[in-house]
Formats: C-alpha cells, structure tokens, sequence
C-alpha cells in the first residue's frame, strides 16, 4: 500500500497548483476504484483525492509539510457535518489508509507532531478501530492535551464509553487510573456545558466518582441533573442508590431547593439530613412548607432551638408537622367542592338500579348485613364529622338514633360500630373524643372496645402535647375482658403508628411475654408495637416478638390470627434491606409451621418500596412450588412480590403480568394471595387490566379467590368513585345476594371506592410518587395479610382489622395556602403527569390538563402546576398543603 507514486512528492510550495488531476491509486484495487470514483460527485472526488494527498504529505520527512498536512486534514475533518446516520465524508475516505498512518505513527520520534497525528488517529479510530480494542483512547491518551470537545459530541461520547470498559479493566488489574481521571473531567465538564447532564452522570457512576458532580453543576442544570440521579437511584443496586440520592442531596443543599433536599432526606430516612436542611434555611416561611411535607409523610419529628429559635414560632411549626391543621384543611376541600351532606349506606348501594331478586333479599335486618352498613357508613363519611347513622343529635324525634344504630349489631359488631364513629370524626380530636366519650360509660364491653378504638382512629396520625389516646387507653391495657385490651391496643397502634414511643412500648411488651394473655390479645399486641415501631429495626421490641413466637404452642401456630405474629416483626423492618438479616436468622430456630411463612413475611417487608429485582425474583421461586395443603408461607410471597414491586412504574407492570402466569399455574393458596397482591400494586389506582383481572376472579368457583378479588377491587378503586368499579360491585351485589360472606365483602368493597365520598386516597405514595409513607404502607399490609384468611379474621370476629387502613387514608388534595396559612384560590392546571427525565429542553411535565381553582382533587398519576405568574409556590411538587408567596416581580396586564 506503500508504494507511492514519485511525482506527487513535489518538495517545493508550488506542488499545489501543478499536481497531477489524479494520483494514480495502490495498484492492487485500480480496477475496483476506478469504478467507486465514477459514482461520486466532483466535490467529493476533489476532497477524497485531497486527502489522500495529506495523507502521503504527512508521511514526508520535512516537518513543515507533516504539519501543513495535519493541520489540514485536522481541518477537514472538524469542518464536515454529519448527519445522524453518516459517517462523516473525511472518515469514509480516509478509512483505508488508518493502517498507514497507524505504521507510521509508531515509527515517528517523540514531538509535538506525533501527538498531533494522535490526536487525528484518535478521531479516526471512532469508525475504524476493532471492536473492544479502545484505540481511540489509547491515542487520546497519548495525545496533545487540547479541547476535545471541538471533535463533535460523537467523539465525546465514544471516549466516555471507552473510559468506562477501561476502568473496569484497570480496576481488576490494579493498575493506576490517574491519566483516565484527567480525562473524564474533560469529558464531564464538556457535557454538563451542552445539556447532556445523564450522560455526564451515567460516566461519573461508570468511574465511581460522583463527587467530581458536585462542582460541575451550576444554578442552570442542576435541576434536570438532580432529577435524573434520583429516578435512576431506583434501579441502581445498593449501595450505589443511597450514593447518588446523597449527591442529589447535596447538590440541591448547594443551590437552596430545600424542599426538594427534604424529600431526599425522607426517602433515605435519614434524621440527621433533615435538621440539616432545617438549619440550613432562616425563612420561617419555608420552613413551614417542610413541616408540611413532613406532616405528609407522617414522620415523628421534633424540632429544637437550633432549627427554628422562636418559641412560639416553634410550637406553630411543630403544630403543622403534628397534623392539627389536616382535619380544617380536609372539610374546607369537602365544603368547596359540596359534599359535606352525609351518605348513607343506601345512597351507595344504590339496590334501586338493579332488578328485582336482590333488593328483596336485602330489606331483611342481618346482623351482618348491619356490620356492612356499619363499615360503608363510617368509610364514606370518615372524616366529615357528620352522619345519618352514629352522629344523629339524641333530641331529635328518633330518639337518639346513635344508641339504636350500635344496637343493631350484635356482639363484636358492636366494637365496629362504636369504633366508626371515631372514623367519622377522624384527625378532629377534640370534638372526637367528647363525642365518644359517651360510649365509655356503657355496661358492655364490646361497645367500650369499640369506644378505646375509636379514640385510637381519631387520633391517628395527629400528635398531641398532651397525648389524649394514651392517657385514656393507657388504663384499659390490663383490664381482664380480652375484647376490651383488643381494643385500647389496636387503638394505640393506630393512634401512635410510627412515633417510636417508649412508655407504649413498656407498657405493651409485657403482654407478649405473658403465658396467660390469650393469643388474639398477644397478636394485637404485636402488630401494634410493629406499627408503632415502624421500619425502626428496633432490637427491643424485635426481641420481645421473638420470644412471644417461641412460647407460642402447636395449636397456637396453626391459628390463622398467629401468622401476623410474623407480619408484625416484618414491620419494624420494612424497607430497611440488609437490617433485617440477624433476625431472619433467628427466625430459621422457629417452629417449623411458622417458619417459612416467617422467612417470606421478613423478606417482603424489608425489601418493600424498593423494587429490588433479585428478590422479587426469590419470592417468584417460591411461588412457583407444588406443595401440600398445610403449607401457608406462599400467600405472603405472592404479597411480597407485591411490595416489593409498586416501587416504579416499569417494575409494577412486569409484577402484574407475572401475577398473572400465578394465576394460570399456581396452587389454591397462591391463586387467593394473587388478587390481593393486584390490588397492593394498583392501590387507589384503577387500572383497566387489572379491575378487568379482579372482575374476572370475582365469580371464581374458589369463594376465597372471589372473595379476595371482590375486596381488592374496593382496594383499587378507594376513594376514586370509579363508575366502572361501582357498577361491577352493583352487579355482583345482586349475583351473591344468597351468599351472606361474599355480600358482606361486596358491601365493603362498595365502601372502599367511595372512600371519605372520594375525597381520601389509602395510596402510601406520595410526593410524586417519590416518598412511601411507612405507617400508611405497614397498615395496608397489615389488613393485606388479614385478608389473606378471610373466613377467620375478616369474616369471623375479627372484622375491626379493617380499620387498620385508616392508616393510609389521606386527603387527595391540593390546597393552597397564603403565608397565613389560611387557604387562598388560584387557578392550577392539573393532568397527567409526563416523565421529563433526561429530556432535552424544557418539556411540558402535564398533558391533557384542565384548568380549576384550588382547593383541587389530584387523582392517581396527575399532577398540577400554577396557572398564574402572580404567586410563587414553595414547594417543587403541588400536593397537599402549598404555601404561596407573592410574587415580587408579577405585574397586572
């Protein structure tokens, strides 16, 4: 290829103008490039005959030429445009002499000229070098240390993935990586100036060096930077994850987008972070708007001098992050919209719209069907503080209706019934607890079950100075009735979830240890402690749950209520991953009835919200075993896959059609777990296919599958009023008017869908989908697991573990508040919500919105943002409690 010919090597300047038309090509190919030449146009003949003449002049002795001819061909080369699909023309020409110049690359001595043609070979090689063999850097490397961003974002981008399968080598040989180091800070600074922020990201996460980010960004990109680490974190394995979440976090410390450093704190449970983000910002203002968000995420956070100095300033802001305000915020959603007139039972079941056989059935007084209406009445009105069966005024001409409703259930109904009424009244303690107060002076003691439990369900979720739901339920712990200790302890549970409070757990451990207390009063005990204990990973408590599974008998450990012994230790670790491994350990010394259901209950809990694939992939190979009857570990697995999944959207979808082959394949026991673990993963979120699933599953010929799909439709219809869910529940209300189980499930269902008259969700997620709320998650769970022998505990006389849902009920709303915290209307627009990760420019993050002023209702997957310029909104994400602040710079048009 070498063999030139002698008349182009004209020494003197003049070559250029006298040089031959044509260098005659190598010999070998004359006759195959004569025919490529007639096919191109002159232009591209001229420049392919020019290169080929640099090419030969850079082979010359003289360095004038050599240098003339790189810098020509370098010209050449950065000059052509590509089209995406092209290679550039100068690379096509020159792809056959790469080798030449290779070879004499090698034989030139050390100067400025060899890293010159270095730098050339480099760009070359980005066409022509073998796959794997990374001469591109290898000559980058040698090259001169120049701006390479001139080369084109083509060459950028072809480094950067050659740095990364050169590191990863040079990281198993041990060899130093200093000069690659150098380089990637050419490449990352290079990327963060051209908007291509994940790209920078992705090398830095390649290098594993995500610090070098942080002085990279500037106040133009480092939201959409920020962005993309966060929803990227979800896929990283840990510890990766944690990592690039806490360079976000400092990331949005360093440009003051506190709300934003907040929320990462929260996802990463990380205490110290959020006094951090406290400290960190002086405007009271703002600050409110964290104890807003903290409020939301139901975490029990105290604040001290250091984070906010006034007194009074203080206790208004610890107010808010005490949920006070969250009953007054809800009813003035409820008044704007006009729903505050309460429902009844009847106005849901609507037994008008259907033919005639069912409503005959219906009119006959069951003291089931009165347990029914007795939980649609309280989950259609909670919150409202008003309703036609518990809450009617005793002077009116029915003569207190109140006593004739609790009446109207029999025996442990009547904990329900008592208990709905702090369901009613639910987050409005004060005139809760003198409403209920009535009901602690009854001579029966399921009605003052129900009472301690209703002061439990009022107050849930608000914290209190003065802690009313312990000092009145503190003193019905010990009593001897086991409905009434049921009782003040689910209530406590419910009143205290996730507060960590020490004098409960005094007071409740005991129990566990007692060989006197009967089983369901040990089982409530436990689950409360886990709810109160919540992701905590507390070894105390953890030990106390130990041992009350050890000391359980035989017989005991068959009884379905034992299995939430498991669940209940399950919640002290739910979404803390590797924590929970010493106690899993313990767990392989237990009975071996329990031991495998206790194996899948930790392993789901731990890794809940986190969409870990392996896992999930664990929990699939159990699922997929034959085994005989007695075996009840596989229900929790289905559950697990389920939590484990509804972290992201991608994840979820592939666990619905998995859920699916469980279905086609699996045994009994799986085939009831699976419609509950549908309704987990869609939860206030109706989806087509999977209501379609669950509508199929609900007249399955297994009563416990119809009856697990019935009650999962309610789950993912709650609080939506979804039409097609009501009308489903309508019709399978008249197909199973026989059957008194499976109508008692349907009305529930009913219930659910029109939760607080579909003003309230029970959906864990919030903040965009970014935070779970662990006590909301631990008390779907919780009546999950319950479900998952429905005879027993929901059916039997353990109905009241429906409450535990009350967990999880939020208000669906976004309200706007001024900086008096007084609510203020605005227009917003809300739709659904786009996913702008990594996208170039600034893109819509709604489509298909409509435009209402606020308080509004977001439903699942919407999202909403400011309609006006006039006001400037303190936190990223509109949801919930908003503060607005006036905008300095808005002019009227």
């Amino acid at each position: 290829m070498a063999s030139q010919d002698p008349n182009t090597n004209t020494a003197s300047g003049s070559g250029k103008q006298d040089e031959p038309t044509k260098p005659p090509p190598p010999k070998d190919s004359k006759k195959k490039d004569d025919k490529k030449d007639e096919d191109l146009s002159d232009e591209d003949l001229a420049l392919k005959q020019q290169l080929e003449l640099y090419v030969e002049r850079v082979q010359d002795p003289d360095p004038g030429l050599q240098k003339v001819a790189l810098e020509s061909m370098r010209q050449e080369i950065r000059t052509s445009t590509s089209s995406m699909t092209s290679v550039p023309k100068p690379l096509k020409y020159l792809r056959p002499h790469y080798g030449t110049l290779k070879a004499y690359y090698e034989t030139m001595t050390d100067s400025d000229l060899k890293k010159y043609l270095a730098d050339i070979l480099s760009v070359l090689a980005l066409t022509m070098s073998a796959e794997g063999e990374r001469e591109s850097l290898k000559f980058r490397l040698l090259g001169s240390d120049g701006d390479i961003g001139s080369w084109g974002h083509e060459y950028v981008r072809n480094l950067a993935g050659e740095i990364a399968q050169e590191y990863a080598k040079r990281q198993s040989d041990e060899t130093p990586f200093d000069d690659l180091m150098e380089l990637v800070q050419q490449i990352v600074a290079f990327h963060m100036r051209h908007n291509a922020e994940p790209e920078a990201v992705d090398l830095l996460m390649e290098v594993e060096d995500l610090d070098l980010l942080v002085e990279h960004v500037d106040k133009t990109n480092f939201k959409r930077t920020c962005l993309y680490l966060t929803s990227s974190a979800r896929y990283l394995p840990g510890p990766d994850d944690m990592l690039v979440l806490d360079i976000a976090f400092m990331i949005y410390l360093k440009f003051e987008e506190y709300p934003n450093a907040l929320q990462i704190a929260l996802f990463l449970d990380n205490k110290e972070y959020v006094k951090q983000v406290f400290t960190s910002c002086d405007d009271l203002l703002r600050k409110k708007q964290f104890c807003y968000i903290l409020a939301r995420h139901g975490s029990n956070f105290e604040l001290n001098d250091e984070m906010v100095a006034e007194d009074e300033e203080r206790e208004a802001l610890q107010d808010i992050i005490n949920n006070a305000k969250l009953s007054e915020g809800y009813l003035t959603l409820a008044r704007d919209i006009e729903v505050m007139e309460a429902k009844t039972p009847e106005d849901i079941y609507k037994a008008h719209l259907l033919d005639g056989r069912a409503s005959a059935g219906a009119s006959v007084d069951s003291a089931r069907q009165n347990l029914a209406a007795t939980f649609v009445n309280a989950f259609v009105n909670a919150g409202f503080g008003q309703d036609k069966l518990m809450t009617v005024p005793s002077d009116a001409s029915s003569g207190g209706a109140s006593g004739n409703w609790l009446f109207k259930n029999k025996e442990h109904g009547k904990t329900s019934a008592a208990a709905s009424l702090g369901t009613i009244l639910l987050w409005d303690v004060d005139s809760g607890l003198a409403q209920i107060d009535k009901y602690f002076h009854s001579n029966d003691n399921h009605v003052i079950a129900g009472a301690l439990l209703g002061v439990g369900i009022v107050n849930c979720s608000i914290k209190n100075d003065c802690d009313p739901a312990l000092a009145l339920l503190g003193e019905y712990i010990d009593k001897e009735d086991p409905s009434i200790r049921i009782g003040a302890i689910m209530g406590l549970g419910i009143a205290y979830a996730g507060a960590e409070n020490e004098q409960i757990r005094s007071k409740l451990t005991p129990i566990l240890n007692d060989a006197k207390a009967p089983l369901d009063v040990i089982t409530f005990a436990a689950i409360s402690l886990g709810l109160i204990y919540v992701g905590s990973c507390n070894e105390e408590v953890a030990q106390a749950i130990i041992f009350a599974l050890m000391d359980r008998s035989d017989a005991e450990l068959g009884e379905p209520l034992a299995r939430l012994i498991p669940l209940s230790l399950g919640l002290l670790y739910l979404g803390k991953q590797e924590s929970v491994e010493a106690t899993a350990e313990v767990s392989k010394t237990f009975h071996e009835k329990i031991r495998k259901h206790c194996d899948m209950t930790l392993l789901s809990c731990a890794y809940a919200g986190t969409g870990n694939v392996l896992k999930v992939q664990n929990l699939l190979g159990h699922c997929s075993q034959h085994l005989e009857k007695g075996e009840t570990h596989q229900g929790p697995a289905v559950l697990g896959i389920a939590m484990i999944a509804m972290a992201e959207e991608l994840g979820l979808e592939m666990a619905i059609r998995s859920l699916e082959h469980l279905l086609q394949y699996g045994e009994q026991n799986i085939r009831r777990a699976v419609p509950l673990a549908l309704g987990l993963l869609c939860i206030s979120n109706p989806k087509v296919t999977v209501m379609d699933t669950l509508s199929r599953l609900s007249h399955d010929t297994d009563s416990e599958v119809a009856m697990a799909a019935v009650i999962s439709l309610g789950v993912i219809g709650a609080g939506t009023n979804n039409a097609r869910i009501a009308a489903m529940l309508r019709n399978l209300s008249s197909y199973y008017y026989k059957d008194a189980s499976l109508l008692f499930c349907v009305r529930i269902a009913q219930g659910l869908v029109h939760l607080g008259k579909g003003l309230l969700t029970l959906n864990p997620y919030h903040s965009d989908r970014f935070l779970l709320s662990p006590a909301a998650l631990g008390g779907i769970i919780t009546m999950l697991h319950a479900c998952l022998d429905m005879k027993a505990i929901i059916l039997g006389k353990y109905h009241y573990v429906l409450y535990f849902l009350i967990l999880a009920m939020q208000p669906r709303m976004l309200l706007t508040v001024d900086e008096n915290l007084k609510p203020l209307s605005v227009p917003v627009r809300v739709g659904q919500a786009v996913d702008v990760v990594g996208q170039a420019g600034r893109p819509k993050t709604i489509t298909g919105f409509q435009t209402h002023s606020t308080p509004v209702l977001l439903a699942a997957g919407d999202r909403a943002e400011l309609a006006t310029e006039k006001y400037i909104p303190l936190s990223p994400i509109l949801e919930g409690f908003v503060i607005l602040k006036e905008n300095p710079e808005y002019r009227e048009e």
